[in-house]
């Protein structure tokens, strides 16, 4: 019988919902390759009120020793190949090549890429380590290729950004919600629940998606857009709300600015335009804007679909500016909100991680916010480099022998070798590196190219703070005690700091990170002073902004934002005046199909741990091509058939899987695998020019049986 002292209450691993779970001893469990916890229902945690997905209730197999790293492996200068190595020499190595490159072409030839699944204390030490120890600007973290795009269209309308401005409670109470780009079902399983509450509250599901996925099978309306078009259409919709008379007068005039720039940018998107771009019909426009427009409280919920595209700030804008003219911002149940994928993919970035941004989310460029952030770190403001590179754009430099090279990279939580656009040329550049350290848990297909790399700890076993989707802030306690042979991130960044020279401010305990934290980000907008570890178990967690009050009771958190004023300097929502444009690339008579690209439900993000897990790889075991039944024909594919898929960038080949599914003019393929089906291989790094989001969803390709050439 387990004792109950023995259970811990944490979450999972993987998406931004960060479920709630228990682990608890398992029965008879003996150690070695057998892991020793086992997942059990946290029922009173109420993002997921106990449900958890396949990957959640299979987490802790990744705990087990014959799947994950523990030893430190160094690259053989003889034979070339990774061997074991101690920490001490493996962690000098280390120190002696990012020392030795910045010594040889400066402080900014050294970068760190980082990953959105880094718990808050470790984001908030790497942003920290990059800019003192190193001195350098170029650290930006794959987060970017997560909800970069939502994150500026919503600080451009708002004046902040946070992943959803509400909890997901509040998604059953309103009466529609719009839901673009979202497989929901398959990436966020246990959220689905809220919508389909929604319906049986007499609610209404409109879903905008190429596909017919698991989740537009649960929707009152699907519009299904050609891939790229969801600008127009989102200008489409906001054009019928104008001719019909359903602008909320009253709140554009009362809160928000900006409204005629953005009126005349609309009323160019006549419907029947629109229909031809988007292949949406005319009436389907109709209906939506019926639906969403009928109740009085609406949602707009995005993703992926619309922010991984080279126009995807504007796009995202034009969907928050359909908020803004129906009234639906700033009041109950009602509101536009991002759904973050990546763990941590809100907290990665506010505090520290992004090329641009400081802890707290300041900005790296505004003398207040340096200053601050200064003070706290003790160093002069000046000292502070200023922002870097994006992320793709500093993959890009890596390896290049230029004066603004990046000739060595620290990486850690990420596999770009598989997750980044035009990836083989990422890896060619990757290759070219004078020094690579990744620090993972797994030897990842990036990890294979380092010269050190360092096994780390993960989620059970290490305490640290996250932000999910919602903005609650919540602490993941240690359960079980990590192999002899791994260290926290924590760890490793303290012990290089000492080698090179900066023997205090890098505390290995993440307590005492987060107590510093708190400091840095005090007065910002993600403002965390008023959060402690005890109030996060107390509480579920603890929504941010949280300030700390002085002589008075604790600040509650702030569950819903902007419903007093928007977080602008004259409290008011702006409009984005923003006109549809064409994808980076189109179809043409070379490459006449488009490709999109996304996730399945037994996989997660590049699938280095996931493919790791026998019962997910038996549900999702590789690669495929979804494509429509005429374009079979056309090719004479039969299912099952080898796909060869080839853009200008590259060349994948996987299984034929027929559907109806989705479009005659798209296909569709997951980019969880590395080898000859990498996707993205194929995708496009055509940036957009706000949030420097690669556009993944679309690009241009031509589809042939794997014979041709």
């Amino acid at each position: 019988m387990t004792d109950a002292t023995d259970i811990t209450d944490t979450h999972c691993p993987y998406c931004a919902l960060q479920c709630g779970m228990r682990l608890a001893p398992k029965e008879g469990a003996a150690g070695g390759s057998v892991v020793g916890v086992e997942v059990r229902e946290r029922t009173e945690f109420p993002v997921n009120q106990g449900a958890l997905c396949g990957k959640g209730r299979t987490a802790p197999e990744v705990l087990s020793s014959a799947v994950r790293l523990t030893e430190p492996l160094v690259r053989d200068e003889a034979t070339g190949e990774l061997v074991p190595a101690s920490w001490e020499s493996a962690l000098d190595r280390v120190a002696a090549g990012l020392a030795g490159v910045r010594a040889r072409h400066g402080a900014d030839a050294v970068g760190v890429f980082g990953g959105g699944g880094l718990t808050n204390e470790k984001a908030y030490a790497l942003g920290k380590f990059t800019r003192l120890v190193l001195g350098s600007s170029q650290i930006d973290y794959n987060g970017r290729f997560c909800m970069s795009s939502a994150a500026a269209a919503g600080t451009r309308a708002f004046g902040v950004d946070r992943g959803l401005p509400f909890p997901l409670a509040d998604v059953p109470r309103t009466g529609c919600v719009l839901l673009v780009g979202s497989n929901l079902a398959e990436t966020m399983p246990p959220a689905l629940r809220y919508f389909t509450e929604l319906r049986e509250n007499g609610g209404t599901l409109i879903v905008v998606d190429p596909r017919r996925t698991r989740t537009a099978e649960q929707a009152d309306l699907h519009l299904a857009p050609r891939p790229g078009t969801d600008l127009a259409l989102a200008l489409g919709l906001l054009h019928l709300v104008v001719a019909e008379g359903r602008v909320d007068e009253a709140f554009v005039a009362e809160r928000t600015s900006g409204w005629p720039a953005a009126r005349a940018a609309a009323m160019a998107h006549w419907p029947e335009w629109v229909e031809r771009i988007t292949g949406v019909s005319v009436p389907q426009l109709r209906a939506a804007v019926e639906m969403f427009c009928a109740p009085e409280a609406a949602m707009v919920l995005t993703a992926r679909g619309p922010e991984q595209q080279a126009k995807g700030t504007d796009t995202v804008g034009a969907w928050i500016n359909l908020c803004l003219a129906t009234g639906r911002a700033g009041r109950p149940f009602s509101g536009y909100g991002c759904l973050t994928g990546q763990g941590n993919g809100q907290g990665g970035r506010e505090h520290g991680q992004k090329a641009d941004q400081l802890p707290g989310y300041r900005m790296l460029a505004d003398p207040a916010a340096r200053e601050h952030v200064a003070g706290v770190w003790g160093v002069a403001p000046e000292s502070l480099p200023g922002p870097g590179r994006s992320a793709y754009e500093l993959l890009d430099a890596l390896g290049r022998d230029t004066e603004d090279g990046v000739r060595a990279l620290m990486l850690l939580a990420s596999n770009p070798v598989v997750s980044a656009p035009r990836a083989a040329h990422v890896e060619e550049r990757m290759r070219a590196l004078d020094f690579l350290v990744v620090c993972d848990v797994v030897l990842s297909e990036s990890a294979r190219l380092a010269d050190v790399v360092l096994p780390v700890t993960q989620w059970a076993e290490e305490t640290g703070t996250l932000t999910n989707l919602e903005g609650r802030v919540l602490l993941r306690r240690r359960a079980v005690d990590p192999p002899p042979g791994c260290r926290s991130d924590l760890e490793v960044l303290h012990a290089l700091a000492a080698r090179l020279g900066w023997e205090k401010g890098f505390p290995s305990d993440p307590a005492e990170v987060f107590d510093e934290l708190r400091r840095a980000s005090a007065g910002g907008k993600a403002d965390y002073s008023g959060i402690t570890y005890a109030r996060i178990e107390a509480e579920d967690g603890v929504f941010w902004p949280c300030p700390e009050e002085e002589g008075g009771p604790p600040h509650p958190g702030t569950p819903r934002l902007f419903l007093d004023r928007f977080a602008t300097e004259d409290g008011r929502a702006r409009f984005a005046p923003v006109s549809h444009r064409p994808s980076a690339e189109e179809p043409d008579e070379e490459y006449p199909v488009l490709l999109t690209t996304g996730r399945v439900l037994a996989q997660y993000q590049s699938g280095a741990q996931t493919r790791r897990v026998a019962e997910l790889n038996a549900a999702a075991p590789g690669p495929f091509v979804q494509l429509h039944p005429r374009l079979a024909g056309r090719l004479g594919a039969a299912e099952g058939d080898a796909l060869a898929v080839v853009s200008r960038r590259g060349r994948a080949v996987a299984p034929a899987r027929i559907s109806t599914d989705i479009r005659p003019d798209t296909v569709f393929m997951p980019f969880h695998w590395p080898g000859e089906g990498r996707a993205n291989s194929l995708t496009n790094p055509a940036l957009d020019p706000t949030s420097r989001m690669p556009e993944f969803k679309v690009c241009a390709v031509r589809v042939e049986l794997a014979g041709g050439s």
